[in-house]
């Protein structure tokens, strides 16, 4: 029995080693998942600030649209008032807005081309510093007032994508090519007046399911000519006087 123990122990300790391990292992990898969606979160947030009216209105509306959640966007305006005795005075009001984005959770690379049509479809109307209803409809869909002071109907970028429409065929209604909107937005640009006409998504857009070019059947190789049968060998001749 004495000598059982020390085994014991020893086994004890390996198994809680073990464990240890693991539990570090799976802490690791959740710590690098959170910094590398982070990391993410924070360069579309950065690329599409301006759209969104703000870094914080853009960090909402970019983790809304990966995770199918909504959005609360604040809409700041500025008033500046004419008093009696000719001086001026400024006041600024705050308006939030939700946004539901009409599709479900997305990938990354979806992410940025929803957005990036967004931005190219609001500024080909004019419209570069849009409000956060201006927003809504392009991305779901409604009516808003163009800088020329018309109303126009929108169909929504995301509506659109979740009546099952791809991103090329989305960026063809809206006047663009996908492949140059793409470019465009990972550069910093805009593209914005493009011609109409749509390319295959690029590889940077990472596109997920029904997204991705199918991929052509092997040709099936031909079947190989069957050997001819060797012919029958002639029986032995006995020896004579057998």
């Amino acid at each position: 029995m004495k000598t059982q123990r020390p085994v014991l122990t020893l086994l004890c300790a390996s198994l809680l080693t073990a464990f240890a391990a693991q539990a570090f292992a799976q802490t690791s990898t959740t710590t690098t998942t959170t910094t590398s969606t982070s990391t993410v979160v924070t360069r579309l947030a950065n690329r599409y600030a301006t759209f969104a009216g703000s870094e914080s209105n853009a960090e909402a509306l970019v983790n809304a649209l990966r995770n199918g959640t909504s959005a609360t966007l604040d809409t700041t305006t500025t008033t500046t008032v004419t008093n009696p005795d000719g001086t001026t005075s400024t006041s600024t009001s705050t308006t939030p807005t939700t946004i539901q984005p009409a599709t479900g959770k997305m990938g990354w690379g979806n992410v940025n081309i929803a957005l990036a049509l967004a931005q190219d479809e609001l500024k080909q109307m004019g419209i570069t510093q849009p409000t956060a209803d201006q927003i809504n409809a392009v991305l779901n869909g409604g009516t808003i007032t163009s800088s020329d002071g018309s109303s126009q109907s929108l169909q929504g970028v995301l509506a659109l994508r979740a009546q099952g429409e791809g991103w090329g065929q989305i960026s063809h209604t809206l006047g663009f090519k996908l492949g140059d909107v793409v470019s465009a937005s990972n550069n910093g640009h805009s593209q914005a007046g493009a011609t109409h006409g749509s390319k295959p998504e690029l590889a940077s857009s990472h596109p997920t399911g029904a997204d991705r070019p199918a991929h052509p059947d092997h040709p099936q190789r031909p079947d190989r000519p069957d050997r001819p049968q060797r012919p029958d060998r002639p029986d032995h001749v006995g020896r004579p006087g057998g």
